[in-house]
């Protein structure tokens, strides 16, 4: 089975973990049938774009469901921990994390990717990078503190 790539801003990091914008309900589907086992959204249940019984139609597929609502202009440390409990958690299985465009995403698995699997920070950037450049409470988030007076930035 080939990857979804038409879910918005569909990303694969690793041969365990992917990542996108958020998914439309048919393609939750896609994601069962490419392996994965966990899907985590990082996206607040209450935007427009949200799926409102996104955690039931999940389950449904014999997918566990993980939200963990990071609020966009106010990424904590909490958050950012309860995350990485959650990897852990799943082990080796396949997981996918999405929130709305796959930039709180791509934050969180920067850094987790950086400090929690010792991935290189080349690497990891890299990554972050083909999503986007971030500037403000993103930037001091990833710790990238000559970033944190800049906007965000699009690749390109």
């Amino acid at each position: 089975m080939r990857d979804p790539t038409d879910i918005s801003n569909w990303h694969r990091i690793d041969a365990r973990i992917t990542s996108s914008g958020q998914p439309q309900a048919a393609q939750l589907a896609a994601l069962q049938a490419i392996g994965i086992r966990h899907v985590v959204n990082l996206a607040l249940h209450s935007h427009e774009r949200a799926i409102p019984d996104e955690a039931l139609r999940v389950r449904a597929l014999g997918m566990t469901y993980t939200h963990i609502p990071v609020v966009f202009d106010a990424p904590t440390e909490e958050d950012f921990e309860r995350f990485c409990d959650a990897m852990q958690g799943f082990g080796a299985d396949k997981v996918h994390v999405h929130c709305i465009v796959n930039a709180r995403v791509s934050a969180f698995l920067y850094r987790y990717r950086r400090d929690v699997l010792g991935v290189p920070e080349t690497v990891a950037r890299a990554d972050l990078d083909r999503i986007w450049r971030p500037g403000g409470v993103w930037a001091a988030f990833i710790g990238d503190d000559a970033a944190v007076a800049l906007p965000h930035r699009l690749p390109g």
